[in-house]
Formats: C-alpha cells, sequence, structure tokens
C-alpha cells in the first residue's frame, strides 16, 4: 500500500502517539459507530502499515479490543443458580462429576457463611494479661550480733496491706464533717449521739478499720511481727463533742481483733496525737484531750486487752511554765482521769520542750511509766548517762507490772537543724547500744514493716519471707529556702549541702499547703488516710477544734511578739526549747 492509501485510512486515537510526521496531519472526522469487527480490522490494517512505514509500536497496544472470535458469556442470576442445585438435589447420582464438584462447592461457601455469622454473633473474650510478678532486687546486709531477746513493731499502717488488690487493708479511714453533713446528720437533744446516714457513714469507716485490724494482726503473725501500734483514727470523731459516739456498736468486730492478739501474743498499743494536752491552760482543750483517753480505753476493753496495752501521751507545751505546765498536769491527772485512764497512761519525752530529765520527777512521783525515746534524747538529751536513766525509768514500769517499751527512729540523712532531724527516716540502720534484753521497741520509721525486716536481717532476729521484702528507697532531699541552698537558676529546684533542694515558687506553695501548723500536732507515724479526698490538715482541724484554735491562737501572739521584738520564729506551742536546742552540740546516738 502506497502512501496515498494510508492517507485515505479513517484515523484512530492510536495514531497520534506516533513520533516523527508522516505527511500532513490527519483530519479527524465524526464517524457512526461501527460493529466490534470492522474495528477491529480498522486497528490491525493500521498497524501493518504503521509496520511497514518502520515505526515500532509496543505490543500492548494490541490487547485494548477484545477477541471477537470468542462468544460472550451470560451470566446466571442467583435465584437460577439455587433453582439449578435444588434440582440436582433429587438426583445426585446422575449428575455429571463436574455438576457434582460445582454443587458441593456451593455448599461449602454456604456452610462457611454461616459459620462466620455465629462466629460474628458470638461475643468476644477479653484476654486477660498475666502479670509476670515484679522481682526486687534485695541488696544483702551487714550482720551484726546483739541479745535483745524482745520484740520489734511498727505503727498504724502495713505498706503492703495498704497496696494490695483487689481491695487495701489500713485501719485508718477517716473523713471531714463536710462528708458526714453531705450524707444527713440530726444532733440529738442534751448533747446525746447523733444520728442520720452522716453518722452511719462515719461508723462503718469506723467498723471496716476494726475489720481490717483483724487481717493485719494475721499478717503480722505469718511475718513474725508481734508488736503494733493501733491507729488513733480507728474510729473516726469519736471523742468529737457533737459528732462522738459509743463504740458499742463495734463491740463484736473489736472483740474479735483482741481475742486473735490474745492467741498470738501480740501486744497492741495506742499513740494519739499532740492534740491530747492534760496540761493545757484552757479548759476546752483539756477536757476534749479526756474524751480522747476515753475512747481509747473504751476501744481497749471492748479487746479485752491487758495492762501491756498503753496509751501514751506527750507532755505538751511549756505555755510560758515548765512548772507550772507540770502543776496542771498533776491536778487533772489525780482528779479527773478515771483509774481504766490512769492505768493505762504513760508519757514520752519530746524532742522539743521536755526530755527525760525533765519527766522524771512527775513520773516517780505518780507513779507514770516513760517511753524512753532514743531519738528524741539525740536532739534534746538528758543530763543522765543512759544507762542510769533506763534503770530509773524501767523501775516505774516494774512497780506497774507493765513491760517496759521504748522507741527508735533516726533523722533523715541531710538533716542540719533541729526541726529537720525530727523527721524520721525511712528506717533505722542499728539497734541502741544499752537497749534493756526484754523490752519491746516501737520502731518509728516510713517503710513501716520493713524497717522492722531490715533489722531482722541484720541481727537475725525473726526469719523474714524474702517475697515480701522491699527495697530501699533513696532519701528525700530537704526543702529549704534559698539562702540556705546553693545558687543557681531562679524558680529551679536546686541542689544544695547535705543532698538539699531549694523549692520552686510551686513546690514552695504545694509545701505550705500541705505542712501547715496544724500537722506539727499529728504524730508522724499516724498516716491518716480521708476516704473523701481531704487534706490530713482539714481533717484533724475537724477532728480535735479545740487544740487547733488554741495552737493558732498561741501562734499568732506568738508571731506579734515576734514581729515586735524582730526576732525569728522560736518555738511549737509556745516552747522556748527549740531556740536553744539549735545550740545544742550533738549528742550520741543514744
Amino acid at each position: 500500500m502506497n502512501a496515498a492509501g494510508v492517507s485515505s485510512l479513517p484515523t484512530v486515537p492510536i495514531l497520534h502517539a506516533l513520533p516523527g510526521n508522516i505527511g500532513e496531519a490527519p483530519v479527524v472526522h465524526k464517524k457512526p459507530k461501527k460493529s466490534k469487527k470492522s474495528r477491529k480490522d480498522e486497528v490491525s490494517l493500521a498497524y501493518t502499515t504503521a509496520t511497514s512505514a518502520e515505526i515500532v509500536f509496543d505490543s500492548q497496544l494490541t490487547e485494548l479490543e477484545p477477541d471477537a472470535s470468542s462468544p460472550p458469556k451470560k451470566r446466571r442470576s442467583k435465584k437460577a443458580k439455587v433453582e439449578e442445585e435444588q434440582a440436582g438435589e433429587a438426583d445426585t447420582s446422575e449428575a455429571s462429576p463436574s455438576k457434582r464438584r460445582r454443587r458441593t462447592k456451593v455448599q461449602d461457601e454456604s456452610q462457611v457463611t454461616e459459620t462466620d455469622a455465629e462466629v460474628l454473633a458470638t461475643p468476644k473474650k477479653r484476654r486477660t494479661k498475666t502479670k509476670e510478678p515484679v522481682v526486687y532486687d534485695i541488696l544483702p546486709v551487714e550482720q551484726l550480733e546483739t541479745n535483745f531477746k524482745g520484740r520489734l513493731g511498727y505503727a498504724c499502717l502495713n505498706t503492703l496491706t495498704r497496696v494490695q488488690k483487689p481491695e487495701p487493708v489500713f485501719c485508718s479511714r477517716t473523713c471531714r464533717i463536710d462528708t458526714i453533713l453531705k450524707h444527713g446528720f440530726h444532733a440529738t437533744r442534751g448533747g446525746g449521739e447523733g444520728t442520720g446516714a452522716g453518722m452511719d457513714y462515719v461508723k462503718e469507716l469506723g467498723r471496716k478499720n476494726a475489720t481490717d485490724l483483724l487481717q493485719i494482726i494475721e499478717w503480722n503473725e505469718k511475718n513474725h511481727i508481734r508488736f503494733f501500734r493501733l491507729s488513733s483514727e480507728m474510729f473516726p470523731f469519736s471523742s468529737h463533742a457533737k459528732y462522738g459516739y459509743s463504740l458499742e456498736y463495734a463491740r463484736g468486730e473489736l472483740k474479735a481483733a483482741g481475742d486473735l492478739a490474745r492467741k498470738y501474743g501480740h501486744r497492741l498499743t495506742t499513740h494519739p496525737g499532740q492534740f491530747t494536752q492534760l496540761a493545757s491552760p484552757k479548759d476546752d482543750v483539756v477536757e476534749a484531750s479526756i474524751r480522747e483517753l476515753r475512747y481509747h480505753c473504751e476501744m481497749m476493753r471492748h479487746m479485752e486487752l491487758d495492762q501491756d496495752s498503753v496509751i501514751i501521751l506527750h507532755m505538751g507545751g511549756v505555755y510560758g511554765s515548765k512548772e507550772d505546765t507540770i502543776a496542771r498536769f498533776r491536778k487533772v491527772y489525780t482528779t479527773r482521769l478515771t483509774d481504766e485512764m490512769r492505768a493505762r497512761l504513760v508519757l514520752e519525752n519530746d524532742e522539743i520542750c521536755y526530755n527525760p530529765d525533765d519527766l522524771l520527777p512527775i513520773c516517780e512521783e505518780l507513779n507514770i511509766p516513760i517511753v524512753l525515746d532514743y531519738h528524741h534524747n539525740w536532739i534534746y538529751p538528758s543530763v543522765l548517762p543512759i544507762p542510769e536513766l533506763i534503770t530509773r525509768i524501767n523501775a516505774i514500769w516494774a512497780r506497774k507490772g507493765i513491760k517496759p517499751k521504748q522507741h527508735l527512729s533516726e533523722p533523715r540523712p541531710g538533716a542540719e537543724t533541729v526541726m529537720e532531724k525530727r523527721a524520721h527516716a525511712d528506717r533505722c540502720k542499728v539497734l541502741p547500744e544499752h537497749l534493756p534484753v526484754d523490752a519491746d521497741l516501737m520502731i518509728e520509721a516510713k517503710d513501716k514493716e520493713q524497717a522492722v525486716f531490715q533489722l531482722y536481717r541484720v541481727y537475725n532476729l525473726a526469719p523474714v519471707i524474702y517475697e515480701n521484702l522491699r527495697p530501699e528507697k533513696p532519701p528525700k532531699p530537704f526543702e529549704r529556702s534559698r539562702s540556705r541552698a546553693a545558687p543557681g537558676l531562679a524558680g529551679e529546684d536546686v541542689e544544695a549541702e547535705g543532698g538539699a533542694t531549694e523549692a520552686s515558687p510551686r513546690a514552695r506553695r504545694a509545701s505550705k499547703r500541705s505542712s501547715g501548723p496544724v500537722l506539727s500536732l499529728v504524730n508522724q507515724e499516724e498516716d491518716v488516710e480521708p476516704v473523701d479526698g481531704a487534706d490530713v490538715e482539714s481533717v484533724e482541724e475537724d477532728e480535735h477544734p479545740e487544740a487547733v484554735k488554741a495552737l493558732l491562737e498561741e501562734d499568732g501572739q506568738a508571731n506579734k511578739e515576734r514581729k515586735r521584738k524582730g526576732t525569728k520564729k522560736s518555738s511549737k506551742k509556745g516552747c522556748k526549747m527549740a531556740a536553744q536546742a539549735e545550740e545544742l552540740p550533738e549528742a550520741d546516738e543514744d
């Protein structure tokens, strides 16, 4: 075919992609649609012509059109397929092999569809992740020797049962008065016990605390700890002037706990906070303190505990004169306390106002045992040597027929001032040098039962369950003002000498909210647990309004006096010994 023949051919879109210039550009005319066969003939003719003109085409271009020689397949409807299958079921034996295979395949697909529907309809079960047990790195301890045969104990809260799941176990649940009122409270005429859902709520907190005490006693027995301090928050608001109540409703739970303690030979004691001030110059504070003693005695009475279950108090503040304060204490003790209260009451030396030398004369006169606190005596020491002091103290315990008990704690690492040295460390490293062989020693440490285990391991006093051991955490640094901290950038926490840090403004505000003057009256080891999310200071203000009011008044007067004289704060509860103690030389750890 010549060039004129090519130009006379109908133009197709594929020729637009041809390279080069083949004569003049063809004119495209619209043609009526042709059949598939005629279109295929034209494409084949054009391809042959282009090849003869030395133009190379892609081989896949010929596949653009379908093969006209194969007849189109007719699609069957689903209904026709189903009818055909139903018709074939009657005569399966006569069906051809291909039909039988096709029918079986359709049936299998139908069965798979039904199975999938059942699986989708069945709710999936969530897989419970199996947590691998945590393996703690427990460091070895240096072995030491002692002839101590008494019991070691811890105070108020067990760190392991407190976080156990599904339900924690502890004995210091409490709440605010607002929570009682929210549930509903009705005062009784004549000052009797109030009623309402709010009282039921707070009583149930006490019942739960008493029930959990059973589990803690069982845990202590399994771990060879037979000395424990009961929380004074066991029955919240029980000693309150308006919201107080009798413990008769919980007699059964208390008796069960007491029976278990006697069965195992455990010693249980209490230590009300420093809200309890029998020597206060304010009569409403004294009256509230007597109610607090009445509450603790009732709790121990229902538990049927013996004379070894004592109630530990501090003398309190100086209030301007030690002699006058001790005289007020003598009068209250001899004239306003019941025999039951006097039988259980013991005094402890403190680190600010009354050292053992101050307490010995009045305690020997009234036959009141003294709990010697080694840490307090290290900060504000007795003039008497420790061996002589213990001899005189133990003589009072013997006359009263009560087994002696003492307290041991250590200052936090990095403590410099007297107020910093008061803070308890997480654990105690060693036993006191002059510890009596048969006394019971309460370990006042933040790690609670772990601090007891530490001394068990060091002195081989009792076996320990390895799974219940926990490693000691690094000590927390003290927050100090910028004048005492190392230089650094403003607003940042700066490490100071002794491992202290200067807190940022935000941290200082948080610290102020959580360490107000009211908390100075709370025992360090009490571990109050408000269940309504309240802060401890607010709860204690509600529970002990008389002592808190007196403290704030004294603080206000002291601040006015300090501003007038231009001096720094020197005391707690009007006590002047703190300023003097700043100048005391560091005593031996005894």
